[in-house]
């Protein structure tokens, strides 16, 4: 069974990637953080949390449009958000693969898709400050400063999980 996981995380940490790639120039729209929490729902908390990782360390260390390894702490926080979105995913596995798609699920998938955006927006933001030891006022004056793209981002992905992973899902029981 483990080589099947590891098949299986091969392959969505490869879906995730190339999605990446693939909506680069789209602006606050992005499907890696929907992947890899499917790959929680589908392969459980820590090879969520793998695909997660690994899929954002390729992901953004061989970004043309600008490499998180130029700023080592904010690589680090990237790295750390997407492994608890495909963590969370993880947890979230017996709730939604064993239930059909209701009105509740939906609420649940949009509300779960603003909390793993909010956590990595949260992280990312506040690696600069934390970084150059800015204190409180550097880490609010970051989440203030990036509140605009934060809030697109996650309505963005709210609509993304509500419309997608219930069709993926059908699929995965």
């Amino acid at each position: 069974m483990e080589l099947n996981n590891l098949v299986r995380a091969s392959i969505f940490c490869a879906l995730a990637i190339g999605m990446g790639f693939s909506l680069i120039l789209v602006p606050n729209i992005e499907l890696i953080t929907v992947i890899v929490f499917m790959s929680g729902l589908m392969l459980g908390l820590r090879w969520g949390a793998l695909v997660g990782g690994t899929a954002i360390f390729i992901y953004s260390g061989l970004n043309p449009m600008g490499s998180g390894l130029s700023f080592p702490p904010l690589f680090f926080m990237q790295i750390i958000g997407m492994a608890i979105t495909g963590f969370i995913g993880g947890l979230f596995k017996s709730f939604f693969l064993s239930k059909n798609t209701s009105m509740i699920s939906l609420i649940c998938l949009g509300f779960l898709g603003f909390f793993c955006t909010f956590i990595y927006d949260f992280l990312t933001l506040i690696s600069y400050p934390l970084s150059a030891g800015l204190g409180m006022s550097g880490i609010m004056a970051a989440l203030v400063k990036g509140i605009g793209f934060t809030l697109l981002h996650e309505i963005s992905n709210v609509i993304v999980f509500i419309v997608t992973v219930p069709k993926v899902i059908k699929y995965l029981k």
